[in-house]
């Protein structure tokens, strides 16, 4: 990857990588809260919880470095351009 701002990896914070089995080789941390999570449909691995909120700890969907682009395109789709239409 050539980009340098889309990934990053903590590796000082106490929790990295907070993904358990995550490859800390290939791990990001650059959306460490995902910006996706208020998406139901948001594309990643996650189940719900008993009172409905979404439980993401599987998930490493944004925090490979090679779903930076899908992650703003995600974005841009379902978060975004629907305030185009106005």
């Amino acid at each position: 990857m050539s980009c340098r701002y889309k990934s990053f990896a903590h590796r000082q914070c106490e929790f990295f990588p907070c993904h358990q089995g995550a490859d800390s080789d290939r791990f990001s941390c650059l959306f460490c809260f995902c910006p996706l999570y208020l998406i139901p449909d948001c594309g990643g691995e996650f189940t719900r919880l008993a009172d409905g909120n979404k439980d993401c700890s599987r998930c490493l969907l944004p925090h490979d470095p090679d779903n930076y682009d899908w992650v703003i395109q995600t974005l841009q789709k379902k978060v975004f351009r629907p305030f185009d239409k106005k």
